[in-house]
């Protein structure tokens, strides 16, 4: 075998995507019978194929999203760490006034139902079917956008006019100008990751909300009010995790850590839920982030202020008076 049937041979199983795969298995058929170290557009095509895959069409993100629809693991460690925040605000607040102390998430969370929360329906194929739509449409505006990229005079326009439009929505018309006019100039592969890194971040948070959206039923509508009313907080958690989930090797340990942390994170820019039967008034009083003033305005150390109270406890129980039985036990998805 020579050199370059070796070098595709040691590669082989660091594939990202079955496609990708594909193609290095039949550079290494070639290479049997044409001698590629002679030439180099072998590993030009290699490398070109592999940024497609985990920056354009973000596929090593794609197979970790998909395990929410194969396994209730994830949606378990949603609950679980739910219930281990609440347990431990009981006890750091064991002192205080149980009058001032907020009503708790998990034990009324847990009596919800589940769905798809961009469905709401019950049947797991229906929401692996949406999720894989989501991925797909996803995709081949991507690879659309980056193929019109190469077209001559126009292409390197293309990505700059894709991130005025982008970030024009987000932030305005001044920073999505200056956005515009640095993209010109940027080489075509660091406006790709830049973004895709944007668009990845923002579906990474969305994904790990999914527990949350599974058992309050937000309309369409409202879910974007949601979404846009804590926006900011919400894209530097998701961004903040996306970095570190591209780390190798460790990047699936990153994104158990991220969902058991989106846990403590709806602590904080939601309301506790109250009963199921309530859930309706719940989800239309949760579109806009009413505290988000008093939350940015408080330290790290003091966090747990954000929903203490001086009034009569609401409808969940206060701390002191909690059954602790019911934060005990789990409420967790078993099948599929």
């Amino acid at each position: 075998m020579d050199a370059a049937a070796e070098r595709l041979a040691l590669t082989f199983p660091s594939g990202n995507a079955p496609q990708i795969t594909g193609v290095r298995v039949i550079l290494w058929s070639l290479s049997l019978i044409y001698p590629l170290d002679t030439v180099s557009w072998d590993d030009s095509l290699v490398d070109g194929l592999n940024f497609i895959g985990e920056y354009v069409l973000q596929v090593p993100f794609f197979l970790m999203a998909l395990m929410r629809y194969v396994v209730p693991t994830l949606d378990n460690l949603f609950m679980q760490s739910l219930q281990w925040v609440d347990m431990t605000y009981v006890q750091k607040h064991k002192h205080d006034n149980p009058g001032d102390l907020r009503d708790m998430y998990y034990p009324n969370l847990g009596l919800y139902r589940i769905s798809d929360g961009s469905t709401h329906s019950e049947n797991t194929a229906q929401g692996l079917s949406m999720f894989l739509y989501r991925f797909a449409r996803r995709g081949c505006i991507s690879v659309a956008i980056f193929a019109l990229s190469y077209l001559p005079v126009v292409g390197q326009f293309v990505l700059p006019a894709a991130s005025f439009y982008t970030f024009n929505q987000a932030v305005g018309l001044g920073p999505a100008a200056a956005i515009f006019g640095m993209g010109v100039f940027l080489p075509r592969r660091y406006l790709v990751i830049f973004l895709q890194s944007y668009f990845a971040s923002r579906g990474l948070m969305r994904e790990l909300l999914e527990p949350y959206f599974a058992r309050v039923r937000f309309t369409k509508a409202e879910k974007r009010i949601w979404f846009r009313s804590r926006e900011g907080v919400l894209f530097g958690f998701g961004l903040g995790f996306y970095m570190l989930i591209k780390v190798p090797l460790v990047g699936v340990l990153i994104y158990g850590i991220a969902e058991a942390s989106t846990a403590y994170l709806i602590t904080k820019v939601t309301d506790p839920p109250p009963p199921p039967s309530d859930m309706r008034e719940y989800a239309a009083s949760q579109q806009v982030w009413r505290n988000k003033h008093e939350f940015l305005g408080l330290s790290l150390a003091n966090l747990d202020a954000i929903h203490r109270k001086s009034s009569t406890p609401g409808p969940n129980p206060p701390a002191s008076k909690l059954n602790h039985s019911a934060l005990r036990q789990p409420t967790c998805r078993t099948n599929i």
